[in-house]
This record gives C-alpha cells, structure tokens and sequence, in this order.
C-alpha cells in the first residue's frame, strides 16, 4: 500500500534538488515502494486523469469515504479500473476496500464516460481523453523517441517486425496528423532512433521487452553519439559513464559498440555508475534487459569524485561520459512532473456551495489533504526556469570538479558533458572554465571541433550562445536572477563545437546541452586562449572560484 501513499508524498512535497521528475523519485530517501512502480503509476494514472475525475466526482465516493483524499483516490481508482492486476494491496486493507466497496458505482460511471465520447475500447477512449488534453493552439509536438539497441537487433529486423505496419514520413509535423494511420519517422541526427507520435505505447511490445528497442529522448543520445567523434567504428580503449542510472545513455554506448560487430562481443568494456544504490539497481537492471552485461560493470553506490584515476581499473579508459546534476531547467514533457486535474474535493464543495471559510483556509486545508493540483512550475522547481544564481552557480561548480576530475584519467582521450539545462552558467561558461582549468592546460584538453562530430551532428544547427540576456531593476530573469547580462568569453570554434536543443522549437526536443572535449598532446603544458585560439608559452593560474564547501550528492540523470 505504501506505492499510493509514496507517488502522493512525492507529488506533493517540493523538491530541494534539480534533476528530472524520474530522477527526484528514484533519489527520494523517504519512500518504500520501488521508484519504478511509482513513476510508472503516476506517468499512466496521469494520461487518464479527466476521466478519473468524473468517475470518482460522479460516483460521489469523496463524500463517503473521509480516508481518502482526491489524488490518493484517483490513483486508486485508476489501477482498479485500469491496472491488470487491480490495486496493488492486501484485499483486507481498509484503503482498497474503501475503492471497492463501490466497484459497481465506479465502473458504471467508467462505462459512461466512455459512452459519452462515443468510443467502443478502452483504447479507443485512451486516444479520446489524450487529444482532450492536448492544449489549443500548441506550437510545440514532442513524438515519441525509440532507440533500436544493436546489442539485440539491427534497424533491418525492427522495421522488418516492430515498425513493419508503420508508414515513414519525412517531417515530425506529419505525426501529429490525426487519423488512423501509424506513422514513423526516421531520425536524421542520430543512427537507429526513431519517432512515433506521442501517446503509442512499446511497453507492451515483444521488442521492447526483449531490450530490442528502448525509449529514449533524443536529445539525451548526443552524449554517448558524440562522444564517438568521426569513426563509426569505436578504436579507442574503455569507455566510463560517470553518471548513469537508470541507464539510457550506458546502453546507448553499448549499442554503438556492437553495431558493426557481428558477434556482439566488442574487445572493449563500459564501466558504469552512480552514487545511490537504489539507482545503480535500476541502473544494472536496464544494463541487463538491453543485453550488454557481458561488456559492462556497474559500479554501485560509487561516488565518480572518488574514484583514483590512477587505479589499475581504469588504465584502459580512452572516453568518458558525463552527464552530472543541473538545474533540469530544459526539462519538458514526460520528464516533467505530471499535472493532474483531481476530484472535487467535500471542502471545495462546501466552499463552492457558499459556506464561509477562513482566509487561507482553503488553501492550508487543500494542501493537507492532496486535493491541489499539481504542477511542475508550482511545486518543485526541478522543471522551472526560475532558479537563482547561487543555486546555479553551485551546480555548475560541481559541474566543473567533475569534468575536471575526468580530464585527469591517464588514458582519456575524449570527453562528453551534458546537461539539460537552458542556462548559461551550467553550459557554455562551464566549457570556458574547463579550458582554461589547469588540469586542461596540463594535458592539452580542447573542444571537439565541429568538423570532428559525428556526421550526424555535424549537421545539427543549434550551436553554443555567448551571451544571455538577463533584466535589470526588478524584473525577472531567464533563469529567475537579476543583473546584467551573462557573457562567456570563447571563440566562435569552441561555441560551434557546443551543441544545444532548446524546447518548444520544431525539433521535438527539450532543452539540452552537450560539448565534446578531446586531448591533443600537441598543447599539452601550453595555454590555449578560448577566445582567440592560439597558444602561448605561459601558464596561468586556475583562476576558478569553486565553492570547495559543497557536498557531493551523487548525479541526477
């Protein structure tokens, strides 16, 4: 019973932390339920939730039933309804049975709601209730992204099999077109990914099942793509993902490494980890379905800061990945925390019918009993742009202390960071503190070059930004600061080696950041100026203002 009391505390509480939705349940210390089921319960229960609302509104069970309030109700109701095997606790335990002491309310209400839309299925309804709550005049379509996992399979089989009832298109504006005709689109950017429109589900797939296909947002599959540079055939050593759970961007690697192998054995290994144990779990788990287990160890609870370079583990590692905790203010869509139209409450409906209630009142009273609504702007500011700039200036100090501690691998070559963050201070003016670090200068680390990015990204046409405009006086920046406007100072190489993804363009992306650094032995000692480009002799200090006072709080996908 703990899953329901769990999603409701993780929808309510605020989050102290950034990082996805997904992220802030799978780093909650205070639940019992596996986080799986509680994402996976709030994710569905929310693509149903107007419909929730009449059943639970006409059938009148609020009213009946003080122990429940609106949001532990509509998840409730929505797994005795919808979910296989029902609600998932004990038939004797009070919560269920005040749910399904009006089984036959509820279901007759259900029938009804479906009756009115005029859909035969509960399929069919599904389908009804998403294009309901697709907002009028939207200019932003977000697909569906599948990545097909070569560990497993080969695009071939999948468009052969999977994808074979599926009609290509050559925009992602013609998945949006509303019929009844199943529509794909074949990404142009990154090999083996492709998009549907949002709202099919794959779960249920024997490919997505059998690891052969995994949903994954395109954005987040520049790191692991670009961090193989020119070759489409991996020649380096060992390969570490730093932050990972749950595990995308491992298995994306490791689907790049056996994609021109036939027997799926590449001669090299992907070290992965994460600093929570209950993510690495997720973590090994998702290494296990996408089948890439025999090339790769996870490292549970293990801290990246920690690790000594120097350990004899790591004397092959030629590239790392790393994509550590930001702001996630680029965060849009099913990353972000679900917004639920609930139930009236008996308090609303007492204020509705005109009894008088204390200022404030209503207010204290819904936020007690779950009955607000839930929103990512108005109850965490993981999704939010509105963050300040000791809490930015924060991240991106450990930002800095973790790529820099890359750098220092004996054998690294190569390097990916990324965030999904729109923000300046997380992105580009990390890049310039990096390049001028000492570890940097030391080792001859520079930016990858756009003319040595994968061809795919090559082409990508959002590139870094100098500046970001900021307001003055008393209104409101881009990232919720006041002051003058924010600039790096780097040349036009290093901002076109930066790539971005802004949200609400026609990419059917969120915001995101990704830079590729690599180490050229040629300005190892030397100072290479990233606004001008060209070497000197002389050695600079650090020149870094990190926070040395920050804690360590493990990485946040």
């Amino acid at each position: 019973m703990s899953l329901y009391y769990d999603a409701v505390k993780i929808l309510t509480s605020p989050s102290p932390t950034g990082g996805s939705f997904k992220s802030r349940i799978y780093n909650a210390r205070n639940i019992k339920a596996n986080p799986a089921q509680i994402y996976a319960l709030t994710i569905e229960a929310s693509k149903w939730d107007t419909v929730l609302k009449e059943v639970i509104d006409n059938a009148g069970i609020l009213k009946l039933e003080p122990k429940l309030t609106p949001l532990l109700a509509l998840l409730l109701v929505h797994d005795h309804l919808l979910a296989k095997n029902g609600i998932a606790a004990p038939s004797s335990h009070p919560i269920r049975q005040a749910i399904e002491r009006h089984k036959t309310r509820l279901k007759g209400e259900f029938i009804k709601a479906r009756v009115r839309r005029g859909c035969a299925s509960v399929e069919q309804l599904k389908d009804a209730v998403q294009k309901e709550k697709q907002p009028l005049g939207s200019a932003a379509f977000y697909p569906r992204w599948i990545r097909i996992n070569n560990v497993r399979t080969t695009a071939e089989k999948q468009f052969e099999s999977t994808f074979a009832s599926y009609k290509r298109v050559n925009a992602l504006s013609e998945l949006a077109v509303k019929d009844d005709t199943k529509r794909i689109y074949v990404d142009s950017n990154i090999p083996d990914l492709v998009a549907v429109a949002p709202g099919v589900d794959f779960t249920a797939t024997p490919a997505y099942k059998n690891g052969e296909i995994i949903l994954q947002d395109k954005a987040s599959c520049f790191p692991a793509y670009l961090l193989f540079g020119e070759g489409s055939v991996w020649s380096g050593g060992d390969l570490v993902d730093g932050c990972a759970a749950p595990g995308n961007k491992t298995t994306h690697l490791a689907s790049l490494l056996c994609k021109n192998e036939k027997r799926k054995k590449p001669r090299q290994r992907i070290i992965s980890m994460d600093a929570s144990q209950v993510r690495a779990k997720t973590l090994q788990k998702m290494v296990s379905a996408a089948g890439a287990d025999h090339f790769t160890t996870v490292l549970p609870g293990q801290d990246f800061l920690a690790l000594d370079p120097e350990d004899e583990r790591f004397e092959k590692v030629s590239a790392l990945l790393l994509d550590p905790s930001c702001s996630g203010s680029g965060i849009i869509g099913r990353d972000d925390v679900p917004k639920f139209v609930l139930p009236v409450s008996p308090a609303e409906e007492r204020k509705k019918q005109g009894k008088k209630r204390k200022r404030g009142q209503d207010e204290a009273g819904d936020a007690a009993d779950g009955s607000v609504s839930i929103s990512a702007t108005d109850e965490n500011e993981m999704a939010s742009t509105h963050l300040d700039l000791e809490r930015l200036t924060k991240l991106s100090n450990l930002q800095t202390r973790i790529v820099e501690h890359a750098m220092s691998f004996p054998a690294a070559t190569r390097i990916t960071y990324s965030t999904c963050s729109i923000h300046l201070t997380e992105n580009e003016s990390v890049v310039e503190r990096l390049l001028t670090s000492e570890v940097a200068k030391r080792r001859g680390w520079r930016i990858m070059r756009r003319n040595e990015q994968p061809e795919g990204l090559r082409t990508w046409k959002h590139r870094g930004v100098r500046t970001e405009s900021r307001g003055s006086g008393d209104s409101e920046t881009q990232d919720g600061t006041q002051g003058a406007e924010l600039k790096v100072d780097l040349s036009d190489e290093v901002l076109e080696g930066c790539l971005r993804c802004w949200p609400g363009d026609d990419e059917g992306l969120g915001g995101f950041f990704v830079a590729g650094f690599v180490r050229d032995e040629s300005l190892a000692g030397k100072v290479e100026d990233p606004q001008h480009g060209h070497e000197d002799k002389s050695e600079d200090d650090d020149g870094e203002d990190e926070d040395d006072e920050d804690e360590w709080a493990g990485f946040s996908d």
